[in-house]
């Protein structure tokens, strides 16, 4: 983990953070007649992820606290993808949008998998006196 100050530093919630604003970009030019359905729906879920995460690391401090707001991660990366499936699908995104969004995500999913599994590498620990 090293000396990691803020949920920021995690290389977890930067990546989920820029496949956020790729997703905010690409959606610019959706039909607007998806405004308030499949457009809504990704940038909501892909928002969350980044979200989710930074809540975890103030929870660090509860172990299953901390497994919670991961596995919310982990599912909003799943329901990202997701609808990205179905972006392309639509004709909104190009293949090659869809592939770097979904190996970004991949990474994602697999460093919250991670983290999960391994709750005490990532929890605060109480001080014994």
């Amino acid at each position: 983990m090293g000396n990691i100050r803020t949920f920021r530093e995690l290389i977890v919630w930067q990546k989920a953070m820029d496949a956020t604003m790729e997703i905010f970009r690409l959606t610019s030019t959706w039909p607007k007649s998806e405004m308030f359905s499949l457009t809504d729906q990704i940038l909501r879920s892909s928002r969350s992820v980044p979200s989710n995460t930074a809540e975890a690391w103030r929870k660090r401090r509860y172990p299953a606290a901390w497994i919670s707001k991961l596995s919310d991660s982990e599912g909003e990366a799943a329901e990202t993808q997701t609808h990205l499936d179905v972006a392309l699908r639509c004709g909104y995104i190009r293949e090659e949008d869809h592939q770097k969004l979904d190996f970004l995500y991949e990474e994602v999913l697999s460093m919250l998998v991670n983290m999960i599994d391994h709750p005490a590498q990532w929890t605060i620990r109480p001080n014994k006196q």
